[in-house]
């Protein structure tokens, strides 16, 4: 029998239709009549099948999981689930699966990168030699080798983080609610002293009610003075106001942030105007590469719920075997 599968992602309908054409006839494709809540809720009635929406625009939240009464399985093309009701999801037997570990290795190297653009200066000395001056020795550029990194989270994100700066000769500590088996150097250490032992700290921890806020006033005050963060996890897992606050006072030499709490921030968001933060779009993980291991995860996953195989990376402890309701 034919599956009925209601694509979320913002794109043009003809482009969804293209991705998952190799399902062939497997499966009947519809798409929202708009881009908005309410015909979000009038197209799951039907739905067996929901490929989410990246953008977190359309979601399914309690009500929406109560309307669509044969909803078997829901995929979501991104690592993070913010928005989905995994707690309704649950009680109704649907499993919800994200694509785990596809932007880890494009997310570490963004780290990477931003870690050293704040250590060495990059964006200062672009801009000063932009407005005619040459600032060789004025900023207080340091070497990333040999410095104590701290990455919390120690998911695909952050093992792959704990490679790559250990490579560099980094002395790499994490942070996460146990010990791994296989951290490639890096020494576990409870939250607040690794916070407190991080020349840089990476934030790469899902967005939780237990991280929300996980880094407030109060641990960025025990950050080293002149330490920097990098976030490459979600915006609700720093308490921005605080962060300015560290930054404007010096006590953090600089933040690359790669998430926001409101997406995109207003124009007049105060971190836009803020000298010692490194912007970026949330787009770390923003790469053919890393778009390839995605769309491959995803239909994978569709495969296996038309061949009744087991679906991977469910997030929610429901039984990976999807079956029709």
């Amino acid at each position: 029998m034919t599956w009925k599968l209601l694509a979320l992602p913002p794109l043009p309908e003809d482009a969804v239709r293209g991705l998952l054409a190799g399902l062939g006839d497997r499966v009947e494709v519809a798409v929202p009549a708009r881009r908005d809540r309410d015909a979000l809720l009038e197209a799951l009635p039907g739905a067996e099948i929901v490929v989410g929406d990246w953008s977190g625009a359309l979601a399914l939240d309690a009500e929406a999981v109560r309307l669509a009464p044969r909803l078997a399985f829901v995929q979501q093309p991104s690592v993070g689930v913010d928005g989905h009701d995994l707690d309704a999801l649950t009680a109704a037997g649907v499993p919800l699966a994200n694509t785990a570990g596809v932007n880890a290795q494009s997310v570490a190297e963004w780290c990477l990168a931003a870690a050293l653009a704040l250590l060495r200066h990059l964006a200062d000395g672009d801009r000063e030699m932009r407005a005619g001056g040459w600032p060789q020795f004025t900023l207080q550029r340091r070497e990333l080798s040999g410095a104590r990194v701290g990455v919390v989270g120690f998911g695909p994100i952050g093992a792959a983080c704990a490679r790559l700066f250990g490579a560099l000769g980094c002395r790499v500590s994490y942070w996460s609610r146990s010990p791994k088996p296989e951290s490639y150097g890096a020494v576990h250490l409870d939250l607040d002293e690794l916070v407190a032992s991080s020349d840089v700290l990476v934030l790469a921890v899902p967005l939780a009610e237990e991280t929300r806020g996980l880094i407030g006033a109060e641990r960025l005050a025990r950050m080293p003075a002149g330490s920097v963060l990098v976030n490459a996890a979600r915006g609700g897992v720093v308490d921005q106001a605080a962060l300015l606050s560290a930054l404007e006072s010096g006590h953090l030499s600089g933040a690359a942030v790669d998430v926001y709490e409101q997406e995109p921030p207003a124009a007049d968001d105060p971190l836009r105007s803020c000298d010692r933060a490194l912007l970026s779009p949330h787009a770390a993980g923003v790469t053919p590469q890393a778009t390839t291991r995605l769309l491959e995860c995803v239909t994978a996953n569709l495969g296996a719920v038309l061949e009744g195989r087991p679906v991977t990376n469910v997030v929610n402890g429901v039984d990976p075997v999807v079956r029709r309701r």
